[in-house]
């Protein structure tokens, strides 16, 4: 997969856990989970099981740590599926 198709497939799992569909307009690499699209610590570890289960990996508790931004999560999962 490229990291064009992991960083769309990511937006996809994502944006049920955003209120304001508005953030997501501008979502990016950059793009802070928890600040920037205001996703809670909970809604985030639903994230992260989303993602292992659309990308059929697992995800270690050190990783999951880094997942802070799009640009991190797509990087995880990239080393996870490589």
């Amino acid at each position: 997969m490229t990291q064009e198709q992991i960083t769309e497939k990511l937006q996809t799992i994502i944006a049920p856990y955003v209120e304001d569909k508005s953030a997501l307009e501008g979502i990016n690499g950059e793009t802070n989970l928890l600040n920037d699209l205001d996703i809670n610590s909970a809604n985030l570890v639903d994230i992260i099981i989303d993602v292992e289960d659309a990308f059929d990996i697992e995800i270690d508790d050190d990783s999951a740590e880094k997942m802070l931004t799009v640009k991190d999560a797509v990087e995880v999962v990239m080393a996870k599926t490589a």
